[in-house]
C-alpha cells in the first residue's frame, strides 16, 4: 500500500459540509441544529478522545462533556470565524488536554516495555481484526503504532485507522498541517525501521 498521504480537501469543504447546521443555528432552531451536530459527530468525538486520552472510560466521559460544552455554547459558534467541525474538535482538544494535564505521572514499571502495558487500550484503538491468515500481521502493525511517541501516533491513527485528511488531523489536533505531515513522515519511517528488523520491511505485506 503506497504510504504517500493523498491530496486533502479544500478549505472551504468543512464549511459546506455543516452548511445545513449553520442555516439552523441562522434560524434560531438551537436543538434541531445539535441534534443534526450529533448525528454527524459524535463518533467523530469519541474517536478523538480516544486517540488523545486512551483510555475507553475517559474519553466516553470526555466525548460527553465535549457535546454538552458545544450545546451551551452552540448558540454564540460564528460560521464566518471558521468551520463548524473545526470549532467542535478544539472544544473536544481542549478538554482532553485539561484531562491530561490533570492524570499523575506515570510511574516506572519493569513491564513498561511490553505489550501488556498497553492493554485494553491497545484493544480499543486497533481496528476490528477479522479472522484470517492477516490477523496477526495487523495486530502486529497495531501494536508497533501504539508504540510510537504521542505525536506521531495521533497523527497516524487518524490519518491512517481513522481516514482523516491531513487537514482534518491538523484542525483534531490543533497542529500545523506541516506538522502533521512531520508526525506523519517520522511514524511512517520508525514502522518501517521497526518492521525491517522482524524482517518484514515491505509495509505492504501488513497496511
Amino acid at each position: 500500500m503506497d504510504l504517500t498521504p493523498p491530496p486533502f480537501a479544500a478549505p472551504g469543504a468543512a464549511v459546506q459540509r455543516d452548511a445545513d447546521i449553520d442555516a439552523l443555528l441562522a434560524a434560531g432552531e438551537r436543538e434541531p441544529a445539535f441534534e443534526a451536530l450529533v448525528a454527524r459527530y459524535e463518533h467523530k468525538v469519541w474517536r478523538l478522545c480516544l486517540t488523545l486520552l486512551r483510555d475507553p472510560a475517559l474519553a466516553q466521559d470526555a466525548a460527553q462533556d465535549s457535546l454538552l460544552r458545544v450545546w451551551r455554547a452552540l448558540p454564540g459558534h460564528d460560521p464566518a470565524l471558521g468551520a463548524l467541525s473545526t470549532w467542535i474538535y478544539a472544544v473536544t482538544r481542549n478538554r482532553c488536554l485539561t484531562l491530561l494535564a490533570r492524570r499523575p505521572p506515570p510511574t516506572a514499571s519493569l513491564d513498561d516495555d511490553d505489550d501488556d502495558a498497553i492493554g485494553a487500550e491497545v484493544a480499543a484503538l486497533a481496528a476490528p481484526v477479522p479472522d484470517g491468515p492477516d490477523a496477526t500481521g495487523r495486530a502486529l502493525l497495531r501494536s508497533l503504532v501504539d508504540a510510537l511517541p504521542d505525536a506521531q501516533r495521533t497523527a497516524l491513527t487518524l490519518f491512517y485507522y481513522e481516514d482523516r485528511s491531513v487537514a482534518e488531523a491538523a484542525a483534531m489536533t490543533g497542529l500545523p498541517e506541516a506538522t502533521v505531515k512531520t508526525h506523519l513522515h517520522r511514524a511512517r519511517a520508525a514502522l518501517r525501521a521497526r518492521l525491517a528488523e522482524r524482517g518484514l520491511a515491505d509495509p505492504a505485506l501488513w497496511l
